[in-house]
């Protein structure tokens, strides 16, 4: 999970739908993208109780695909998944998830998606940022699952769209699919998001 700023009623949310996963074999390795220091304190303070659980890192602002990039490097895990600061799980999603690895070496999904209105489904097209697309033909960063050597061998640019950029390139290496399963709850009700600063720009 990587932060910058993100309230902390979210992030807290965000962890604790990790927390109460169905399946409990996991490491949530939390990176801090040079967050201010207030927010960073009460994250801090918050994730302390769950050590066994969680690993806390801190680094100077370098955006969400370094930032990611890093936490990569940090897994010794057989299987990496995502989860953005101001989302959550259902109880079963990385299960869900996992039980797909028997078919595939990386997976996206559809999203539960919360919104204000209607065409806050739709963001920037990843092909023409002057256009949208509606979010069930995207592919969203935070539901990628997959096998850690196909996150290993491949990196995340620090561009908009690195998600679907990323999903394209590792697609012709190994068998990838997008799944229909909405275990992952995507809020598109947060103006101060990336993807709603640039539809707003758009509109």
């Amino acid at each position: 999970m990587a932060t910058y700023n993100t309230p902390f009623s979210m992030s807290k949310r965000a962890i604790d739908s990790v927390l109460n996963q169905d399946f409990q074999d996991f490491e949530l390795i939390i990176l801090d993208d040079g967050s201010d220091i207030e927010i960073s304190c009460k994250l801090l303070e918050y994730v302390q109780h769950f050590d066994t659980k969680i690993s806390y890192y801190k680094h100077k602002n370098r955006g969400q695909p370094n930032t990611i990039n890093r936490g990569i490097l940090l897994c010794n895990s057989n299987y990496i998944s995502f989860i953005d600061a101001d989302d959550e799980y259902k109880a079963n999603h990385l299960s869900t998830c996992l039980n797909a690895m028997a078919d595939y070496d990386l997976i996206a999904t559809h999203t539960e998606t919360v919104v204000n209105a209607f065409e806050d489904h739709y963001v920037p097209d990843v092909h023409n940022n002057n256009t949208t697309i509606h979010v069930d033909d995207c592919i969203l960063f935070a539901t990628l699952f997959g096998k850690t050597e196909v996150f290993k061998k491949n990196i995340f640019e620090n561009k908009y769209g690195a998600d679907s950029t990323f999903y394209e390139q590792v697609s012709k290496n190994y068998n990838v699919a997008k799944l229909p399963t909405r275990t992952y709850i995507y809020y598109r009700n947060y103006s101060n998001s990336m993807t709603a600063i640039m539809k707003n720009n758009i509109d």
